[in-house]
C-alpha cells in the first residue's frame, strides 16, 4: 500500500469519524438541554429546536412494527448495508474522491443513527424547519450527513451524465465530419 493510499485512508476515515462525533455530541446537547417537544425558535418560526425519540426509520416509518420485526430491518440490516458500504469505499481505491467523500457522509450519517437505535432504543431528532409552503420531519445532524452524501453523488452523477452527453455529441460530429 503506498503512501498516497495510506493517507487517502486516513482522510477517509477522519471524515467518517467528524460526522459520527458532530452528530453524536449535538444529540447529546440536545438530550440534556431540549424537553420534549418544547419549541425552542432560532430563526423566528423558519428554524426551531424541538426534541423528538424517533423509534421508526425516516420520518417514524416503521415505529408501529412488532419489536422485532423493527429490529431486524431498522437495526440489523443497516449494520449489514453499512459494513458494505466501508467494504466498498477502503476496497475499491480508484474511486473518485467525491464519490469516496459522499460514502463518508452517507457511511457517519448512518452510523450515528444507527448508535442511537442500539444504545437509547430510538433516534434522538431536534431541528425542524418551515419554509412556509413546507416543512421538513424533525431531524438531525446525522440526517443532514446522509442527505450531504446523497446531493453529492447527485451531482457527480449529473456531471457525468453531461460529460457523457457532450462526449457522444463530440463522437457524432466527428462521425458526420469523417463521412462528409
Amino acid at each position: 500500500m503506498s503512501i498516497k493510499n495510506i493517507k487517502n485512508q486516513r482522510v477517509l476515515v477522519l471524515i467518517l469519524f467528524l460526522n459520527v462525533v458532530v452528530d453524536q455530541i449535538s444529540k447529546l446537547i440536545a438530550r440534556k438541554e431540549i424537553a420534549y417537544y418544547e419549541h425552542i425558535p432560532i430563526i423566528k418560526n423558519f428554524f426551531t429546536l424541538t426534541k423528538v425519540e424517533n423509534t421508526g426509520a425516516f420520518l417514524s416509518l416503521g415505529d408501529n412494527m412488532p419489536y422485532a420485526l423493527r429490529l431486524v430491518i431498522l437495526s440489523g440490516l443497516p449494520i449489514i448495508v453499512l459494513g458494505f458500504g466501508l467494504y466498498y469505499l477502503f476496497s475499491h481505491k480508484n474511486l473518485p474522491k467525491s464519490m469516496q467523500i459522499a460514502i463518508c457522509f452517507l457511511i457517519g450519517g448512518g452510523i450515528g443513527n444507527l448508535y442511537d437505535r442500539i444504545v437509547h432504543g430510538s433516534v434522538t431528532d431536534f431541528m425542524h424547519m418551515d419554509f412556509g409552503i413546507f416543512q421538513t420531519g424533525v431531524f438531525n445532524f446525522a440526517d443532514i450527513s446522509i442527505m450531504i452524501g446523497v446531493g453529492i453523488l447527485l451531482v457527480q452523477s449529473f456531471r457525468k451524465n453531461l460529460k457523457n452527453n457532450k462526449k457522444q455529441e463530440e463522437d457524432v460530429i466527428t462521425n458526420v465530419e469523417h463521412q462528409s
